[in-house]
This record gives C-alpha cells, sequence and structure tokens, in this order.
C-alpha cells in the first residue's frame, strides 16, 4: 500500500495544478488517470486549440498548457499513475484507502477529485464479436510499442491518434490505415507524411470504409472492411488498433456516496470539501453557487483545497500563509537558488 498525503483523481490541468499547490505547501501527493498521459480533455479533445483565458499567458493550446504544468511541478517529483481508473474508495479511521484497476492501494487523508466531468474511456468497436479479442489482438491504446512489431496492423481512425500511430509504427510493421470518411481531422503536416508513405507503398489508405466483420478464434487472422456502397474488402491482420475518440463517464465516483447534483459534485465553496471529510472535488465536476467551468476557476478551487488537505495531513502544525516570492521554504521547495 501506497501511503501519501493526498490521492489527487484527474491529471489534467486543476489535477497538475493541485500538485503544485499541494507541493509548495510540503505536502506529497500521487496522481491517478484514466488516460495514457497526463492533460486530461487539453490533450484528449483539443491539444491543438488555442486557450486565451489562462492569466499572463495571451495564447497556448491544449499541449502547451499541460507542457507547463508537468515542467512547473517536477520540483516535487510527484508519481502519476496512468491507465489506472479509481474503482474503489473507503474510509480508515481519519484516512482514505483507494484502489484501482490495475491493483494498486493508496493510503491518504485527503482525495481530491479533478476528474473533469468524468474519466474519459475508449469508444468501442460497435462489432459485437470484438469483445473477446480486446486485450489480446484489439487495443484501444498504444502502451508499449514493442509488442507491435512485426504485425499485420489495421489503425481504425481519422483523428490525431490513429495518425501519429500510423506513422510510428509503420517503421517496423504493415500498416492499414481505415477510415469511414474520406478526410482526416489529423495536423496537415501529419497527414502529409502519411500520403507520402502510401505513395511509396509503405502503408494502404482505405477510405471510406468500415469495419464489418472479425474473422478468428483465440487470436484475430483478418477483418472485413464495408464501404459506403457496399462493397467488402477482407484484410489479413493480426492487431487491430482503434482511435475513434473518447467518452466521458463519471464511472465508479457515482458511487462513492457524495452529494451528486445532476453529474457534478456538490462542495463547499470556502473549501471545496464535499460531504465527505477529506474528500475534495474542483474542476469541471464540482458545482456550487456562481460556478464557472473555467480552468482558470479550477486553479482557484484547488489553491483552496490544499489548504484544508494539509490541516488534515499536519493536524499538529499550524498552517502559515506565505507568499513564493518571499519565502525561503517555499523556494528550496521549488529548487530555487
Amino acid at each position: 500500500m501506497i501511503k501519501t498525503d493526498v490521492i489527487i483523481v484527474g491529471a489534467g490541468p486543476v489535477g497538475l495544478f493541485a500538485v503544485h499547490q499541494l507541493g509548495i505547501k510540503g505536502l506529497k501527493a500521487v496522481l491517478i488517470d484514466n488516460l495514457d498521459k497526463a492533460g486530461g480533455q487539453c490533450i484528449e479533445l483539443y491539444p491543438e486549440k488555442p486557450i486565451y483565458d489562462i492569466p499572463a499567458v495571451p495564447e497556448c493550446t491544449g499541449r502547451e498548457l499541460t507542457e507547463r504544468l508537468l515542467e512547473q511541478i517536477k520540483p516535487f517529483k510527484t508519481k502519476l499513475f496512468l491507465n489506472e481508473r479509481v474503482n474503489e474508495v473507503k474510509s480508515d479511521k481519519n484516512n482514505w484507502i483507494v484502489k484501482t484497476s490495475n491493483k494498486n492501494e493508496f493510503i491518504a487523508p485527503n482525495i481530491i477529485i479533478a476528474g473533469g466531468v468524468g474519466s474519459f474511456e475508449p469508444r468501442k468497436l460497435s462489432i459485437k464479436e470484438t469483445e473477446k479479442f480486446e486485450g489480446k489482438s484489439i487495443f484501444y491504446a498504444v502502451k508499449n510499442k514493442e509488442e507491435f512489431k512485426n504485425k499485420d496492423i489495421c489503425i481504425f481512425g481519422g483523428g490525431d491518434s490513429a495518425l501519429d500511430w500510423t506513422l510510428e509504427l509503420s517503421k517496423f510493421s504493415k500498416i492499414t490505415l481505415i477510415h469511414r470518411r474520406d478526410q482526416f481531422r489529423g495536423a496537415q503536416h501529419t497527414i502529409n507524411e502519411i500520403k507520402k508513405l502510401e505513395k511509396k507503398g509503405k502503408i494502404s489508405i482505405k477510405t471510406p470504409f468500415q469495419l464489418d466483420k472479425i474473422e478468428g478464434d483465440e487470436s484475430i487472422k483478418s477483418i472485413s472492411i464495408k464501404d459506403d456502397n457496399g462493397k467488402i474488402e477482407k484484410i489479413p491482420t493480426d492487431v487491430v488498433l482503434s482511435f475513434f475518440g473518447l467518452v466521458m463517464k463519471l464511472g465508479p465516483i457515482a458511487e462513492w456516496g457524495l452529494n451528486m447534483d445532476k453529474k457534478t459534485i456538490s462542495v463547499n465553496p470556502h473549501n471545496f470539501e464535499t460531504n465527505k471529510k477529506g474528500i475534495f472535488a474542483a474542476g469541471d465536476i464540482c458545482s456550487y453557487p456562481g460556478k464557472l467551468k473555467l480552468i482558470l476557476s479550477g486553479f482557484h478551487e484547488v489553491a483552496l483545497a490544499s489548504v484544508e488537505c494539509f490541516k488534515r495531513a499536519r493536524p499538529n502544525e499550524k498552517y502559515r500563509f506565505e507568499f513564493t516570492t518571499s519565502s525561503k521554504t517555499i523556494q528550496d521547495r521549488l529548487g530555487k537558488k
């Protein structure tokens, strides 16, 4: 079991900034996220979309904001547990015990839920027989690219993830890229590289096609795809990678006994604590009178929640507010000389 001061659920911008606010107070945290990388909605929904309402930053993309937040929390050496979902939360005296889908267990006096509007889960292929191949021949994310070497791979999707992995895996595997539309949605320079590979015969592109049938016993042997006119093509296949985007689900959080208001969690706006002592919510997932769904608001919420987290994690110490510009203690924690 991993012991820490605060368990943060959600590694989007608000969860990342929570690490900073806790870190400058001398508190340790762990970050748990269902996605395979930090950034939440900023990375998954609008990595290249400009954001204009971050103070002192006239314009940045979702990806740039995530990178800056990760850089900001480097001094705290916080462990990120990615590709994990919180499945169970139970109280233990003044602590909370959290169990995840990867069988990890954590214990802490505080939990901050910064999960946006819920956890992101991959949008799965709609054909029923896909279920028995999931995790064996069908995957919705690439955790270790070495496992996909020297394979016949069919990649479904038309966005950045599908295009990026087509480029990367084509270095050592046979790739067929399949999309239900003729146009791709990814970055133009990536699309240009994809077209170059197709001209060289390094990859095959099939549009507009959709999955029609899968053949195989324990593993996939081939798939059939169908175009808008009903034309069917059969492709020898070892692995299917599907990148149809994400769906947002509240998941097990809905069963924690928290005060839910539709799909949000009601909190005390003084410290953003829920109806459960030591469980806080910040960002889009929390609600209170006058709530604005802005990244800026989430930053404010975790700043105040971190004060209450300190009081629970250090009950024998008095909390002293200090400015980062004048506090030698905070500057030491940030690694500033």
